[in-house]
């Protein structure tokens, strides 16, 4: 029960890997609240572990717009009491040309995935910073090291995610805040698993290099993410934690 008494907010925790912190967390005792675009499936996800005994609020927010979120920050604290620990899970994909790609694409694009965990953090730090205590957690990924063509928007913004989750841990460390990210690499959500399913080759050439010759669980990846919420990782501070099974050991 490592994260006993603590209030663990999730973004985009209704499917994948956010799904698997959210319940990770609870079961290692933690309150835990979660928004998601996808109102159906985070209410129904819910609903399912609050009929299990676990203390779990969802609340719908789009990360990529700052009121969305703090209206979902607002009515989490007044009822689950103030964030200890956030996860800044959500994102959205991006295939795109340098060329072709519109200015509106990108700024909506990088409104999810990385001005999202400014805006997260400016809602919780404050709570933090009076506490003396908390623990952020970015989900970026082995994107930022090396990436695929015409990821350039995903690259680059993961990119972004690592290097803001450094500036926080030295802005913050002063007030025991501690912020780190975790890098995943392939993971079997269910997003992956409906791209294996329309280009089967593609399943075959991503397991041909893969070192343990599998790709990660969701759970493989939530059970690092509580490990770096808790008072465990209490000297673990603007670290990037690559998950991905040795895949970015590879020569190309």
């Amino acid at each position: 029960m490592k994260l006993q008494n603590e209030h663990v907010f999730v973004t985009g925790g209704a499917s994948g890997i956010g799904a698997a912190i959210v319940l990770d967390a609870v079961q290692q005792g933690a309150r835990v609240s979660f928004c998601d675009i996808v109102v159906p499936a985070g209410e129904a996800y819910a609903a399912e572990l609050t009929a299990q005994g676990f203390k779990v609020m969802f609340h719908q927010a789009d990360v990529g717009k700052f009121d969305s979120l703090k209206t979902a920050h607002d009515a989490i604290v007044k009822e689950l009491g103030p964030i200890t620990g956030l996860v800044n899970n959500a994102g959205v994909n991006s295939n795109a040309d340098a060329v072709e790609m519109t200015d509106e694409e990108w700024n909506k694009f990088f409104d999810v995935d990385l001005k999202s965990v400014w805006h997260t953090a400016k809602l919780v730090l404050p709570s933090m910073r009076a506490a003396k205590k908390g623990a952020i957690v970015n989900i970026a990924s082995i994107h930022a090291r090396m990436t695929y063509p015409k990821y350039f928007p995903y690259a680059a913004a993961k990119s972004g995610v690592i290097g803001l989750t450094r500036n926080l841990a030295l802005d913050e460390g002063i007030h025991q805040i501690r912020t780190n990210a975790v890098s995943p690499g392939y993971t079997l959500t269910p997003l992956l698993l409906s791209w294996f399913e329309m280009l089967p080759e593609k399943k075959a050439e991503s397991m041909a290099v893969q070192p343990m010759a599998r790709m990660a669980q969701t759970s493989e990846i939530a059970k690092v993410v509580t490990f770096l919420l808790s008072d465990d990782a209490s000297f673990v501070n603007g670290a990037d934690w690559i998950v991905d099974g040795g895949l970015s050991c590879r020569f190309a």
